[in-house]
């Protein structure tokens, strides 16, 4: 199978989560709809607002666009990207009803790059993203290209060792991890699907934002995820989710935090 055949299954399992999420209580549209953010401590404490106030940011892989618009009602002047029409449906309609200016563009990251001119303050992407990506260095050249001089990139990613513990390689194959699998929301029963995935190692991320033109800046690691979307995670502090091989934590998340040279 061709990468745009993978591109395709994954494009009509997303379009297919994004009505499940946009209604699920894991997402919280009516709270978020009533004032709340929808950003993690991990990313609102490593891109303050006084960072993203004034500034024009792409969001690339945006899903229905809450993040994106939680950094609209920071100030930021936000453009999200991504690939299903459903998702992006969703966005521009919260974003009205919300009376924000973000902009929403249904498109995946390559052809996004091939076509977009407009460089931005910052990029930001976060949360299984770039597992859906078979070439991280066309994904880092994306970045880098959006990117004024002087731009901020930032990214919050899930680590990929847990993936690895789960039975997938940690290092990169051309071929991607092929499954059938429901979603993470609670309402996901019988919305299983079958979905591609590549595998992106930590240190290969990094080699690429670099070789793309991107100081790194900050690399993080945390031993939990904001989210509980894994199983065996466990809530030992407020919306921190770790998971345990005997007394010592799994590393659940990274970021990655750079200037456009």
């Amino acid at each position: 199978m061709s990468d745009s055949t993978y591109f395709s299954l994954n494009q009509q399992a997303w379009d297919e989560r994004a009505k499940v999420h946009f209604d699920s209580q894991f997402y919280d549209v009516p709270g978020f709809m009533q004032g709340n953010s929808s950003l993690t401590e991990i990313e609102s404490a490593e891109l303050s607002e006084i960072e993203v106030r004034g500034k024009s940011m792409l969001h690339l892989q945006c899903h229905f666009g809450l993040d994106s618009l939680s950094w609209a009602r920071l100030g930021a002047k936000v453009t999200g990207v991504d690939f299903s029409a459903p998702a992006i449906e969703k966005a521009r309609e919260l974003n009205q009803a919300l009376n924000l200016d973000a902009q929403f563009i249904c498109s995946d990251v390559y052809s996004y790059g091939e076509t977009a001119k407009t460089e931005f303050d910052l990029v930001f992407t976060s949360f299984g993203t770039i597992c859906w990506l078979p070439c991280i260095d066309t994904w880092a050249q994306v970045v880098a290209n959006s990117l004024k001089s002087g731009g901020i990139f930032y990214m919050a990613e899930f680590h990929p060792i847990r993936d690895f513990l789960a039975g997938e390689s940690y290092f990169h194959a051309p071929a991607p991890y092929v499954y059938d699998e429901g979603t993470y929301t609670e309402n996901g029963a019988g919305h299983e699907a079958s979905m591609a995935s590549w595998s992106h190692p930590l240190s290969r991320v990094i080699t690429a934002l670099i070789d793309a033109g991107i100081k790194i800046d900050k690399v993080s690691e945390f031993p939990f995820s904001p989210y509980d979307c894994f199983e065996g995670l466990e809530q030992r502090e407020p919306k921190r989710f770790s998971q345990w091989i005997g007394t010592h934590a799994l590393p659940l998340v990274y970021s990655i935090k750079g200037t456009k040279i």
